[in-house]
């Protein structure tokens, strides 16, 4: 938008401004007051108006503004008008977004289509406040046909922007009650405003209604229909979906299924269709390959790893930027964060998500200081960081302790590159202050939040609080999470072994009690190997496995041998059993009996890699740093918060996790 006009000596200027806050004053008034009070407020602004010695467009569009707000659209539009011949200013989008309300308010129909199209003609149909204001008002004036033509020719990602879903499909339902005939590019409107809110049930009618009217053989809208279903958590749907399309399946509608299966945790089904997509011919794009790697990644084969980076080369897909990070984030969660350096150094252009992909791998392999080393690489060259990677780098002095650098850090977020922090910033700020002991620093924090703290911050500190013995703050805490409603058990089940550590045993029960009552469950503690292709699961004490002999005569032998490097059993963490029966409990961990089906399965020198949902316990970590030491095996363990890699008797966390 200009500011003064051309034609406005610069001595006028002040005048002209003093004017223009006069006649905004004189429009606020029309738009608050009563009939009467309005039209007078009008008058005078149209009076304060005329005696200006200069006017620009903000005097113009002021005016307009004093009119479309007391109702009056058509004198409006005439003001519109004189504002091009009189006073030699094109109006712009402030103007136009002035003036349609008002024509929505007086169902002007006339007015708006004039609006329209001088929007048109100048091109500012495409911007998201116009194109919503000209859709608004189409609907509040009953053109229902007007208002589909617009959506229609809406780019996707005005559409989107806008943020306005439950709006465009309460549109999409009017027309189709109203009788309006729906087009392609209605259904494709109607199914992304589902998958932005995640409406089901909303889809599945928008589904009914294309196979009526004839559109199921459009591949177009079908592949929106898949995206949709994946979107909504329903993978069964979107592959029926693609199925039936049979030979009329595209590329995309290839990478719209890989995706889904990807996005909704169906990893192996992800890979299975790369597969079958290479059978048939297709040929991959950098879209197949960014959809399907972090399926590989949620995988944590190396060997798959290998061989999807190996199909990228195949392909010269390797350099492309978003392929490549893929390809480090990938390396980095199945644990071979060597190669994804080597990978990161071989870039020829490094987008801000790669330097975050690598900035995260370093700190969720517990190599904070090389994160932040990486850091201060990128701000040296220019790299500007963001949100994201700021998160990253916070983690990463999480993880290793490095608070000094994490409190700057987190300062320098806001004052340095105006960034302003998330829940999940200020979760990890507690992560690292509560981790490093300083329990009353991390509440001080959370108390001066600038936003209502979550879930997720609270969560922090109450892992703190178990880790460092504080049941005071950890009841607080635990007050405030279940206030919140969650949907998971684990904040009950970790306040109640903190009241166990305690001795706290009524505390115990009343927690268990309340768990009871709520319907909420203990996650179960599992551990994966993968070996020559075959996913090997194990629960802790599970025997179901056609090898549990072989597995638990060899855990008995490697207890002994660690127990003679020294070895013990930490019992602090069971509670209600007797000691023997604690040590029984914790010799068949999960975590343990995966690494004997390892030893069994793997050649001596071999590295046995393992996954954990939980979070690894002490007595396992303790017992791991001495297997990796009496095997003189490596041990990369994988669990749900990072990687832990265990060799000659030590791991890489230094004991700080």
């Amino acid at each position: 938008m200009s500011s003064t006009s051309p034609s406005a000596p610069a001595a006028a200027r002040p005048v002209l401004r003093t004017f223009t806050a006069l006649l905004k004053l004189c429009a606020a008034r029309a738009a608050r007051g009563l009939a009467s009070e309005s039209l007078a407020a009008t008058a005078l602004a149209n009076m304060v108006f005329d005696r200006m010695p200069a006017r620009d467009r903000v005097a113009w569009n002021a005016l307009v503004a004093a009119y479309a707000r007391n109702g009056l659209p058509e004198a409006a539009m005439e003001v519109i008008v004189r504002m091009q011949e009189e006073g030699g200013e094109r109006p712009d989008s402030v103007t136009l977004v002035s003036m349609l309300p008002a024509c929505a308010r007086a169902r002007a129909l006339r007015a708006c289509r004039q609006v329209h199209a001088f929007a048109l003609r100048a091109g500012l149909d495409d911007l998201v406040n116009v194109s919503t204001a000209i859709l608004d008002a189409y609907c509040k004036c009953g053109a229902i046909e007007a208002a589909r033509a617009v959506f229609d020719w809406m780019p996707v990602t005005v559409r989107n922007s806008s943020g306005n879903a439950t709006e465009a499909l309460d549109l999409f339902k009017r027309m189709v009650r109203e009788g309006v005939d729906v087009t392609d590019a209605t259904i494709l409107a109607a199914l992304q405003a589902c998958r932005e809110l995640g409406h089901l049930d909303e889809a599945r009618h928008v589904h009914e209604l294309l196979v009526r009217i004839g559109l199921k053989s459009n591949v177009s809208v079908m592949n929106a229909l898949i995206t949709t279903y994946s979107k909504c958590k329903r993978t069964d749907l979107a592959a029926q979906v693609f199925n039936e399309l049979g030979n009329k399946r595209t590329r995309i509608s290839w990478n719209a299924m890989i995706l889904g299966f990807s996005q909704n945790g169906c990893s192996e089904d992800a890979v299975r269709l790369l597969s079958t997509m290479q059978l048939e011919n297709v040929k991959p794009d950098s879209f197949t390959l960014v959809s399907v790697i972090p399926a590989v990644a949620e995988i944590s084969d190396p060997l798959q790893a290998r061989w999807i980076h190996g199909y990228s080369i195949k392909h010269h897909l390797d350099q492309d930027i978003y392929v490549l990070t893929a390809l480090i984030d990938m390396y980095s969660k199945c644990g071979r964060v060597t190669i994804a350096r080597r990978l990161f150094d071989s870039a020829r252009q490094r987008h801000v998500i790669t330097w975050n992909a690598m900035i995260h791998g370093y700190g969720s392999h517990g190599f904070g200081k090389v994160a932040v080393e990486l850091f201060e690489e990128m701000k040296g060259t220019g790299s500007l960081p963001n949100e994201t990677t700021f998160l990253s780098v916070l983690a990463a002095c999480s993880h290793a302790g490095l608070v000094d650098q994490g409190r700057r850090y987190f300062a320098s977020m806001k004052e340095d590159y105006g960034l302003e922090p998330g829940m999940e910033h200020y979760g990890t700020m507690v992560d690292l202050l509560g981790r490093a002991g300083k329990l009353d620093e991390a509440w001080s924090f959370i108390k001066n939040m600038p936003i209502q703290p979550g879930i997720s911050v609270f969560g922090a500190m109450l892992g703190a609080c178990k880790l460092h013995k504080n049941v005071e703050l950890a009841e607080e805490s635990a007050q405030r999470i279940f206030e919140l409603g969650p949907e998971e058990g684990v904040y009950h089940v970790l306040l109640a072994n903190i009241y166990a550590n305690a001795s706290k045993w009524k505390d115990v029960a009343r927690v268990r009690t309340a768990m009871e009552k709520k319907g909420l469950q203990k996650t179960p503690g599992w551990s994966i190997i993968q070996l020559k292709g075959e996913v090997h699961t194990f629960y802790s004490g599970s025997t179901n496995h056609q090898q549990a002999k072989e597995i638990y005569a060899r855990l008995a032998k490697l207890i002994d041998e660690v127990k003679a490097v020294g070895y013990v059993p930490d019992i602090d963490s069971i509670h209600d059993v007797e000691d023997d029966v604690k040590v029984q409990l914790l010799n068949t961990h999960s975590e343990k009996l995966a690494i004997a089906y390892g030893l069994i399965r793997t050649a001596p020198g071999t590295t046995i890699q393992i996954k954990k949902n939980l979070r690894v316990c002490n007595d396992c970590h303790n017992a791991t740093k001495l297997i990796s030491l009496v095997t003189g095996r490596e041990i990369i363990m994988r669990d749900i918060q990072r990687f832990h890699h265990f060799k000659d008797g030590k791991c890489s966390c230094g004991d700080y996790w």
